[in-house]
């Protein structure tokens, strides 16, 4: 066409195409570069967002640390070691340096025996309290100990073995081989120990020159290592619960042959560690067939060493801890802090006790910080320096109970050695050990009347005379273990209300940030942060200043801590004062806001109580309870009678769901009689019951399908979301009841398949569902599309009345009549952020027994609930919505079978993928099976503002930061309620068995929703923005 029109006409239509094309270039490119600066904007304000919450979370980490620092104090460590030639003695050595080191030995050799989790009644005979009861399956299974016991007194005794709370393995094992007691803190450590620094059995064993050879638990070669035969060394891993045989066989595999009378020579001292009882009680609890098994293999090894030992070998078979009636143990109930001792000799060494009389229906109870003594003179080497024990009398009285003279020799000696270690950890602390006086008091007495025997030549043949010594002696060495429990209890006062200052501090920050400012929060972050680093730097600068002129009390680096924190905090009140004019009252005005204040509160006071601490989980579910009647009447006072109708149903979903989820309940001890145990089989056991295992096939089927349902009520179920929920969601929780059915299968023996051939194919389902949803799923989210479909609607014929816009999708008409409509589009936020909450959730379940899975899926299902309550009775930007989420992972975390105990910690979950300890992933399974619930909760705060919120709503990422900082904020408060109560009733009886354990749970769950919500939650936000604002621009 262009050569038809004219050479001039043709140049100038020529250059107005070209300038058209150009313009359209620099349109397009315009708005690329447009979308480019508000895609950087974006990227830098939701930055500045997470940076704010991890400064929070950092807040709250210096707080907890200087409060645990005060609070739960670790024991001074004296590094003085007891010396051979030196005796704690005034007057020397009670025999000459070459007889014996302090006292003449007894044997040559020791073999000892620790059966991991031997319980006392697992060891005697079982004697029914009337017609109709019957033994259990741990009863009358290990007989061999009571029946030479009674057999052969003098050869044999055997005695309930007292553990110092916390009862868990690497505690006891020092408490064991050192002769102290352990602080609380230390149970903490108990997945991996460190090499025990202070003066011990072990480290004097080989300064003697014994040959140790050691078979068993790897804890020992943590801690004792450097001290073992390396020829002679055979560890096992420890920490894998479910494996009941691979430990024990391997002990049995090498300590027979090193019995054998050519072997024998290469060692002194023989230490086995059997796991497979403990083992057993974790997975199936003590009443169960595979216990009796495993007794009953104890029972044919301990009469085989009998038969392999000399006489010149003592025999030592013992349990560190026992176990509570669900297999599990670190508390301080009867079952797990009473275990088991036994000591044989085929010399006949043992006799009465000679201040009380005994009876194998009615045994002495023996503290476990007895036997280090014990063993020490037995076998000719110095008491540990550190050691608070007294001597076991039956093993130094004599078999017919005459030779007090050796009983006063032996107690006098470790009184001398306990006063001696007083005086250094005295001079250490550089103060006065209260109530020392009336200990000290006794062994003056005793050492007065030993000097006026020995100068009136009174014969040891007068047992009353000689006797009144050694009660002065062991009176001294009981009054000073209590002092000793008194002093290890102070607490440092400054370090715990340095960190209470900063935990109150912390609530009053988040406290203003979420309900004290109006507006787009957004938009001040970036001021706040510059002001509180300037504050930080400020305060540090203050802190090492003033500590060369003024100390309160706290270590330089600790001082450090508190004023960047002081200075943080400082800084942030001086940002709020410039915005004053945004500020409005914190105190909520609204009904509802109130009611989540009351809430918070509510559950913080009940710390108060060790009663209402006790009843936590019952109290969780009348608050949720108390929310659901509310939102329930609430919704029938709604004008829109589809809100109506939704809040209604929604409401007694919720209240059906709690209840149904308040079935599923694991009882603490102290809740007993009042409470049923039914997250197992039964209530000693640790199996999960055959039906839960159905369940969990029937929620595979039904959780998709009511995910689908809430995306279908706004027409969302479009794009991933049938594959995301329909497939792979489904597919993974198929996967995960039928990694539990390999595992129940497994337990019970319901096949005869290989068992290693078992345990590797759940190994690999666990993997499989791992990888889906922490890789494929966060990746799929990260760079997946919104839920979002087009319906094409043909050109009308006839024009229709107009209707009233569509609040489920968007609709847009063509030139030619034509009409597009967008599905999913008014819930195209919450319908894809979603979709990250579904992927947690599926290795969330995984990690929990089956019951707790159940009650996983009912937590995701409740979700959804509270989220569409939340939209029909317009609370987005009230306080009840994060409260009530984090109302409902409190609850669930009792529902998931746990306790704010040591014992309901749930070890396995560490094994689920791995065959051995995987570091850092098998602490993490832990606490995913532990906080699981309080995780997925935190995942899910953001949807309270993305909900049914369209592409171009404004204000997203501020309701965002307010729903965040409002759930870390009743987390911050009842943290932070949690540790006061603790620290005010520091000196309660149920100081270590209430109080401390919630404090403790309390800190963690702080911490952790702390990470969760800025990294995952609100980081997950960017993702989910980013990829709305591909097709609509970037609203936020």
């Amino acid at each position: 066409m262009d050569n038809s029109l004219p050479e001039g006409l043709a140049a100038e239509f020529a250059k107005a195409k070209a300038r058209l094309r150009e313009e359209q270039s620099r349109s397009t490119e315009s708005i690329r570069n447009a979308n480019l600066r508000d895609q950087i904007r974006f990227k830098a304000t939701h930055g500045l967002l997470v940076v704010f919450f991890l400064w929070i979370s950092a807040i709250h980490g210096i707080g907890l640390y200087l409060f645990t620092r005060g609070f739960l104090l670790t024991r001074l460590v004296l590094e003085q070691q007891s010396q051979c030639d030196v005796s704690p003695l005034v007057d020397g050595p009670t025999v000459p340096q070459t007889d014996g080191c302090w006292h003449p030995p007894t044997f040559d050799k020791a073999v000892i025996i620790i059966i991991d989790a031997l319980r006392f009644d697992f060891t005697v005979p079982y004697v029914p309290h009337d017609n109709t009861s019957r033994p259990h399956d741990f009863h009358n299974a290990l007989t061999v100990l009571s029946e030479v016991a009674d057999r052969e007194p003098n050869n044999a005794v055997l005695f309930p073995f007292i553990a110092d709370p916390p009862t868990t393995t690497l505690q006891r094992l020092k408490g064991l081989t050192t002769g102290t007691l352990p602080t609380f803190i230390d149970a903490g450590s108990n997945f991996a120990g460190s090499a025990i620094e202070e003066d011990n059995l072990i480290s004097q064993l080989r300064r003697k020159g014994k040959r140790i050879a050691f078979l068993g638990d790897d804890t020992w070669v943590a801690l004792f290592g450097q001290h073992f035969e390396p020829q002679l060394t055979h560890p096992y891993d420890s920490l894998n619960v479910w494996d009941l045989h691979t430990v024990d066989n391997g002990v049995n595999e090498h300590i027979f042959p090193l019995l054998e009378p050519s072997e024998s020579r290469r060692w002194d001292i023989l230490i086995g560690h059997y796991l497979g009882v403990d083992h057993a009680g974790h997975r199936y609890g003590p009443d169960h067939p595979a216990m009796n098994t495993k007794l009953k293999q104890m029972d044919g090894v301990v009469r085989n060493l009998i038969e392999a030992i000399d006489d010149n070998t003592l025999l030592v078979v013992m349990g560190d801890h026992g176990m509570d009636p669900k297999g599990d143990h670190g508390g301080e109930s009867q079952g797990e802090i009473e275990a088991a001792l036994w000591m044989y000799s085929k010399k006949g060494i043992f006799g009465r006790h000679p201040k009380t009389i005994s009876s194998p229906s009615q045994p002495r109870p023996i503290p476990q910080i007895d036997l280090v003594p014990t063993l020490a003179l037995l076998l000719g080497i110095p008491i540990p320096y550190n050691n608070l024990g007294g001597p076991i009398p039956e093993a130094f009285v004599g078999p017919n109970g005459d030779n007090i003279k050796n009983l006063v020799d032996v107690s006098r000696l470790a009184a001398a050695q306990i006063n001696r270690y007083q005086e250094a950890y005295a001079t250490a602390r550089r103060e006065k050990i209260d109530g020392e006086s009336l200990a000290l008091a006794y062994l003056a007495a005793g050492e007065r009347k030993y000097a006026d025997y020995k100068k009136q030549g009174i014969s040891h043949t007068d047992a009353k005379q000689w006797l009144q010594l050694f009660n002065d002696f062991s009176t001294f060495q009981e009054e000073n273990l209590r002092v000793c429990k008194n002093l290890w209890a102070r607490f440092d006062l400054v370090s715990m209300v340095a960190g209470g200052v900063v935990l109150a501090g912390s609530i009053a920050v988040l406290g203003i940030y979420a309900r004290g400012i109006r507006g787009d929060k957004t938009e001040i972050t970036g001021s706040l942060l510059t002001r509180i680093a300037t504050g930080m730097s400020a305060g540090v600068g203050t802190a090492f200043i003033s500590g060369f002129f003024v100390s309160i009390g706290l270590s330089r680096a600790n001082t450090a801590l508190f004023g960047s924190a002081l200075g943080g905090m400082v800084g942030f009140g001086s940002a709020i004062v410039y915005i004053r004019r945004r500020l409005v009252p914190v105190w909520p005005l609204s009904a509802w806001g109130s009611l989540a204040a009351l809430f918070t509160i509510c559950h913080s006071l009940l710390f108060s109580s060790n009663s209402f601490t006790i009843w936590e989980d019952i109290v969780m579910n009348f608050f949720l309870a108390t929310f659901g009647i509310g939102v329930l009447i609430n919704s029938q006072r709604q004008s829109d009678i589809t809100a109506r109708a939704l809040g209604t149903y929604h409401s007694i979903v919720f209240l059906a769901l709690l209840r149904v989820t308040s079935f599923i309940r694991l009882c603490r001890e102290e809740q007993m009689p009042f409470c049923k145990s039914t997250f197992y089989a039964s209530a000693t056991s640790s199996v999960s019951a055959p039906y839960s295992l159905c369940l969990l096939f029937i929620m595979s089927i039904v959780l998709p399908s009511v995910i689908k349902s809430f995306y279908k009520g706004t027409k969302s179920y479009e794009g991933p979301a049938s594959f995301w929920i329909g497939f792979s969601f489904r597919i993974g929780l198929i996967f995960n009841a039928i990694y539990w059915t390999i595992d129940s299968a497994d337990n019970g023996q319901w096949v005869s398949f290989d068992e290693k051939l078992l345990k590797a194919v759940k190994m690999v389902v666990a993997q499989v569902v791992l990888a889906m949803g922490f890789v494929a799923g966060q990746v799929g989210f990260a760079w997946g599309q919104v839920c979002l479909g087009l319906q094409v609607a043909p050109k009308q014929v006839k024009k229709e009345p107009t209707a009233p816009s569509n609040t489920i999708s968007e609709k847009m008409t063509s030139k030619s009549g034509e009409s597009v409509i967008l599905l999913g589009y008014s819930n195209l936020h919450g319908t894809r952020f979603m979709l990250l909450t579904i992927s947690w959730c599926l290795p969330l379940i995984l990690v929990q027994k089956p019951l707790g899975g159940i009650s996983m899926g009912f937590l995701l299902w409740q979700i959804l609930n509270v989220l569409e309550i939340i939209d029909c009775n317009d609370l987005t930007n009230s306080a009840i919505g994060p409260v009530v989420l984090a109302l409902l992972g409190n609850s669930h975390f009792f529902s998931t079978g746990h306790q704010a105990t040591l014992p309901s910690i749930q070890w396995e979950s560490a094994f689920i993928p791995f065959k051995t300890i995987v570091y850092p992933w098998s602490p993490l399974l832990i606490v995913l099976n532990t906080m699981g619930p309080q995780i997925l909760t935190g995942i899910s705060v953001p949807l309270i503002a993305l909900w049914k919120k369209d592409p171009k709503h404004v204000g997203l990422l501020s309701n965002v930061a307010v729903a965040s900082a409002t759930f870390l904020l009743y987390h911050g408060v009842t943290g932070s309620a949690a540790a006061a109560c603790a620290g005010w009733h520091r000196r309660h009886l149920m100081l270590h068995k209430i109080f401390s354990p919630r404090f403790m749970l309390g800190a963690v769950v702080m911490l952790v929703m702390d990470l969760v919500v800025a990294l995952v939650a609100v980081g997950g936000v960017r993702w989910n923005i980013m990829a709305v604002a591909e097709l609509f621009g970037y609203t936020y």
